[in-house]
């Protein structure tokens, strides 16, 4: 237990509606994922992801019920049903065919939140090929990097974005054709390009889903590691079970339920509860083109009457940060149900859903590579602030030692690690097996995580186990930034670390040393920020460069980051016997 707050007891009124889960520990005991397959749909033995999310409610009962309010930046709204959504996503797929996209083919996807991101992924999925979203505000490099690490075939992307990828398409010989959703914006598209209102509009509305199984390929994501580049996750189709499951029991879908996720599909929460988790339980749900404002969100609840609404650490303390009187001065009555993912919520945060929304804020833990929630707070038990949980119903989760034993005494510190075997589970980095091997140990999938398991069964996140800065839940690659950092002329060497904030849990700060002939003044900093920026995107650029005269580094040239770290922070040093002498 945190000090300072108590457990906030379960407020079955506050929730507005029963929970899926009547009891936890009958849940657990009784738990079959067979079973939720069976309120699934697999056709002919079809297992396909676009099937359960779309197809299925279109051809049965829920076929014009509201399955995506889109609201633009600008506020214009665009409705559509599961029939709309079918609609739409087979004229893709055909379209995608037509321009040579086949199964297992990695299609990349470098969009803002519009229609048609979602459309497309989709439309992908149909085809059996594999798509895998990027963030719109990564610059050149870290597209290049993923698109290079999967061989990926097709870019779609938007005339605003376009750019990016011709910086450094001459560098993907993987790369055969890029996609330009161009009518919202009314560009003229490239010939060396295809223009999706050449090939969309006019495509058929009648698309026959291929043939796929459990273990086809479905969808990726790129997690960040502290060495090398970018991690390609790849998960398979049979992963929807994951996300259908923890979507009933975990964000508590209700068939009348109104769904908000804000987090964009560059990251694996805007795909597994931005698309696949709502839509294959057949709920509607609001996508915002929108960036953050606490009163544009505090509006979108009002407008659209939002129930469940999933977010993130870093939003609720900006929002908190703006004050519980602007939360109050909106009617936030219709919410029923608050979650935050994506690192760990402070109990601060927990606590103060109850001051602005009466309701507290339920976290929950998972990863790209989980595909799904795997430990979370639950409607139908208590929460302790601070804590992530307790483990879904067929997931084992443990605390572990170095060598990869149980540890069973409540509060002792080792690594959480999960047992192998849920549907979510990722199968593969992609090009990279050596290091997917590396991530599993005595019959565990090893997290990276450090954390604690009380007496109850809760779960306490500690930290992570390597060097990946966590900022505004965007995990970022050290490595990445100062690659990007040693581009720059003036640049020798650069270490990068994650120096604690109070928004945004973590801001990148990097350190150099400079070459021969090169001053630091003020005009240099600027110039290796603008560069960042162009480079990286500002999501994962620098937020504060320090010039140093000695990086530490071991003996084998590797630079200790925990030392820059330490020494930024005022913390001890620890071991230093591998310190390179200077």
């Amino acid at each position: 237990m945190v000090a300072g707050y108590s457990e906030i007891a379960k407020d079955m009124q506050a929730l507005k509606a029963h929970p899926n889960i009547d009891d936890y520990e009958s849940q657990r005991e009784n738990w079959n994922w067979d079973s939720i397959w069976a309120e699934l749909d697999t056709p002919n033995g079809l297992i396909n992801q676009a099937h359960e999310c779309i197809d299925r409610h279109a051809l049965g009962e829920r076929a014009e019920k509201l399955a995506m309010i889109w609201q633009s930046a600008s506020g214009e709204i665009e409705n559509y049903t599961y029939a709309d959504m079918k609609r739409e996503t087979d004229k893709v797929a055909n379209a995608f065919r037509s321009a040579g996209i086949e199964k297992a083919d990695r299609v990349f996807f470098l969009s803002d939140r519009i229609p048609e991101l979602y459309f497309g992924v989709f439309g992908a999925l149909k085809l059996g090929a594999i798509a895998a979203p990027l963030f719109s505000a990564f610059g050149p490099e870290p597209i290049k990097e993923r698109v290079q690490r999967a061989e990926g075939k097709v870019i779609v992307t938007t005339p605003k974005l376009l750019a990016k990828v011709n910086a450094v398409r001459d560098e993907l010989p993987s790369l055969e054709t890029v996609i330009v959703i161009d009518h919202r914006e009314g560009t003229e598209v490239d010939d060396r390009d295809v223009a999706w209102s050449a090939i969309v509009p006019n495509a058929s509305e009648e698309f026959t889903i291929e043939q796929t199984g459990a273990e086809d390929w479905s969808i990726m994501h790129f997690t960040s590691g502290t060495t090398g580049l970018p991690k390609g996750a790849a998960h398979v189709h049979n992963t929807v079970v994951s996300h259908y499951a923890t979507g009933k029991y975990v964000l508590d879908f209700h068939d009348d339920d109104i769904y908000w996720c804000t987090a964009d599909p560059g990251w694996v929460t805007g795909t597994s509860y931005g698309m696949f988790a709502p839509w294959s339980n057949g709920i509607t749900q609001v996508i915002d083109e929108g960036g953050y404002s606490a009163r544009r969100w505090y509006e979108t609840i009002t407008k659209h009457q939002v129930t469940v609404w999933y977010t993130a650490p870093t939003a609720i303390r900006l929002l908190m940060k703006a004050g519980t009187d602007v939360a109050r001065s909106h009617d936030l009555s219709s919410l029923r149900y608050v979650m935050s993912v994506g690192e760990p919520l402070n109990p601060e945060g927990v606590v103060w859903g109850l001051e602005a929304f009466d309701l507290a804020i339920h976290d929950n833990w998972w990863q790209t590579e989980t595909g799904a929630i795997m430990i979370a707070n639950y409607p139908v038990m208590p929460i302790r602030p601070g804590s992530m949980g307790r483990p879904f119903p067929g997931i084992h989760a443990a605390i572990i030692d170095d060598e990869g034993n149980e540890l069973t005494t409540p509060m002792i510190e080792g690594q959480l690690a999960v047992k192998p075997g849920w549907p979510s589970m990722f199968r593969t980095y992609w090009n990279d097996q050596e290091r997917y091997d590396s991530r599993f140990k005595n019959g565990w999938y090893l997290t990276g995580d450090k954390a604690k398991r009380d007496e109850d069964g809760y779960f306490w996140f500690v930290g992570r186990d390597d060097d990946v800065i966590n900022t505004a839940g965007h995990l970022v690659s050290p490595f990445e930034v100062e690659s990007a950092l040693i581009e720059h002329e003036a640049v020798a060497e650069a270490g990068v670390i994650g120096k604690p904030d109070d928004v945004a849990m973590e801001i990148v700060k990097a350190f150099v040393t400079l070459n021969d002939g090169f001053a630091n003044t003020r005009e240099l900093l600027r110039s290796l920020n603008n560069h960042c920026r162009t480079r990286l995107g500002p999501a994962v650029a620098p937020r504060e460069i320090d010039v140093i005269d000695i990086l530490p580094k071991t003996r084998s040239g590797k630079i200790m980051r925990r030392l820059l770290k330490a020494r930024e922070l005022g913390l001890p040093e620890g071991d230093t016997s591998t310190l390179e002498e200077d």
